[in-house]
């Protein structure tokens, strides 16, 4: 009887333990990010001494990734956030003077560093493909310029990636993640029969922690 109860203790603690992530497994993730830009502008033409900034933004991010090998995964991020941009140099009296969408798609390709432990690190080198849509104006840039439309170039660029999932079940596990997109674009702004332009690059971390699941 003593054996027994044993060996079915010893069963139960190996389905209890959280099962690893193996070739050909998906892993979905559900995180909240922060994107906080690194910006760097060049000054709007035409308007001496002026700059931007972009602020950050905190949405909700879902990932996908399919484990190629126990240790090789490519991942991919979807996510939408929504920027701010300010006046800085001499408009920075405007206070912000536009927003705009971002929708990054990112691919990368990570290395998982313990597939079999406790805790699983892994590392991503990819791309990123930046659309920026639905920008517009704020009141104070069209009292400034007169009405005023906002359209910024799409960005193409590298992604770096580091992160780690934490299993707590046989398929549910916590995720930690931080990303590096290199980004830019040219903001053009256009009033009646006047183009200004302005080259910013923003760069962002995102930083991001939630849910995974294993399938």
């Amino acid at each position: 009887m003593t054996k027994l109860m044993l060996l079915a203790g010893v069963g139960a603690a190996i389905l209890a333990t959280p099962a690893f992530a193996k070739e050909g497994d998906v892993l979905v993730r559900a995180r909240a990010i922060v994107v906080a830009p690194n910006e760097r502008s060049g000054e709007v033409s035409g308007i001496p001494g002026s700059k931007v900034g972009v602020g950050d933004s905190v949405m909700p991010e879902v990932d996908f990734t399919y484990m190629a090998t126990d240790h090789i995964g490519a991942e991919l991020i979807l996510a939408t956030t929504k920027h701010s941009v300010s006046g800085r140099g001499t408009i920075s009296g405007l206070g912000d003077v536009a927003n705009t969408w971002v929708l990054p798609p990112t691919l990368t390709l990570q290395y998982h560093f313990a597939p079999e432990g406790k805790v699983r690190p892994y590392l991503g080198a990819g791309v990123n493909y930046s659309v920026f849509y639905s920008a517009k104006a704020t009141p104070s840039l069209n009292t400034a310029l007169g009405a005023t439309k906002v359209k910024l170039d799409d960005s193409f660029g590298y992604a770096l990636q580091a992160g780690v999932d934490i299993p707590v079940s046989e398929k549910v596990f916590v995720n930690f993640d931080v990303k590096y997109i290199d980004m830019k674009t040219t903001a053009r702004l256009t009033s009646g029969a006047t183009l200004r332009t302005a080259r910013v690059k923003i760069d962002p971390i995102v930083a991001g922690m939630g849910i995974g699941f294993r399938f």
